[in-house]
C-alpha cells in the first residue's frame, strides 16, 4: 500500500474513533442522568436491566474506541516507515539515473559519449533499414587544436571544446545526435534523411558555426581563436551497413578533407 492510501485510511480510522468515543460519552452521560432521576425511588427490575445494558454498551464503545486508536497508531507507524522507504527509493532512483547519465556522457562537454552514440547509431541503422531511409555519420575534427593547448594551456583548450560542443548542439535537429568522440574529435549522426544533397548543406552549416570567432577568457588570458574544422561524411547504406563501418569511412573521409583543405568530404 502507498503512503497516500495509508494516510487516507488513517484519516478514516481517526474519524471513526472520534465518533465511537463521542457515542460512549453520550451514553454514559444519559445513563448518569437516569440514575440521578431514579436516586429518590427504587428502580424496577426492568429499569435496572436497561441501565446495566446502557453501561455495558458504553464500555464496549470505549473498548472499540481504544482498539481503533491502536489501529490508528499502527497506521501512523506504517505511514512513517513507508514514507521513509519512498524517500529512500526516490533517492536511489535519482542516484542510479545520475550514474547512468554520467556513464553515457562526456565529463567535459556533457555530450553523449562513444557508447551512447554507438547505441543510437545502431538503432538508427535498424530504423533506416526498416523504413528505407538514408542516414549520415559525420566525423568532425578541429584543425590545429593542439596549438591552442600549447599556447594557452589545457584549461583554455577545455573551454574551447565546451564552446564548440554548445555550438554543435545548437546546430542539431531534434532527431540528430552529436557526440564527443575523444580529444578534439566529434561524431554527428544525421537521421533520418530523405535526400543526400541535404547532408552537404548541414556540413557547411556546422563548419560555419565552428568558424564563428570565440570570445573566451580563462584567468588572465583573453582568448578569441578562429577555429576551422574538417568533416568526413559516410552515408548509409552505400558506405556501410554497420556502425563500425560508417564511423571508419567517415574518419577516412575526414583525413581526406583535411589534406585537401576542402572543409568536408564524402567517403
Amino acid at each position: 500500500m502507498t503512503a497516500k492510501y495509508l494516510t487516507k485510511m488513517l484519516g478514516q480510522s481517526e474519524h471513526a474513533s472520534a465518533l465511537i468515543k463521542q457515542s460512549a460519552e453520550e451514553l454514559i452521560s444519559v445513563n448518569s442522568e437516569i440514575i440521578n432521576e431514579l436516586a429518590n425511588s427504587s428502580p424496577t427490575p426492568g429499569e435496572k436491566l436497561a441501565l446495566e445494558r446502557i453501561e455495558t454498551v458504553a464500555r464496549k464503545l470505549q473498548d472499540a474506541s481504544e482498539r481503533v486508536t491502536m489501529v490508528s497508531q499502527s497506521l501512523q507507524i506504517q505511514i512513517r516507515d513507508r514514507t521513509m522507504i519512498d524517500h529512500q527509493l526516490a533517492a536511489a532512483v535519482e542516484q542510479q539515473e545520475g550514474s547512468r547519465n554520467a556513464a553515457l556522457h562526456d565529463n567535459l562537454t556533457g555530450l553523449p559519449n562513444r557508447a551512447l552514440f554507438l547505441d543510437r547509431l545502431e538503432h538508427a541503422i535498424a530504423q533506416a533499414t526498416r523504413h528505407r531511409w538514408i542516414l549520415a555519420v559525420m566525423f568532425v575534427d578541429l584543425d590545429n587544436f593542439k596549438s591552442i593547448n600549447d599556447s594557452y594551456g589545457h584549461q583554455a583548450g577545455d573551454a574551447v571544446l565546451q564552446a564548440v560542443a554548445t555550438r554543435l548542439q545548437q546546430s542539431t535537429r531534434t532527431e540528430d545526435t552529436v557526440s564527443r568522440y575523444g580529444g578534439d574529435e566529434f561524431l554527428y549522426l544525421l537521421s533520418p534523411l530523405n535526400e543526400e544533397r541535404d547532408i552537404a548543406m548541414i556540413a557547411a552549416k556546422i563548419r560555419k558555426a565552428i568558424q564563428t570567432p570565440l570570445d573566451l577568457g580563462t584567468h588572465d588570458v583573453d582568448l578569441s581563436p578562429c577555429l576551422e574544422a574538417s568533416i568526413g561524411i559516410s552515408v548509409f547504406p552505400k558506405d556501410g551497413v554497420s556502425a563500425a563501418a560508417l564511423i571508419k569511412r567517415a574518419d577516412e573521409a575526414m583525413y581526406g578533407a583535411k589534406e585537401s583543405k576542402s572543409g568536408f568530404a564524402f567517403a
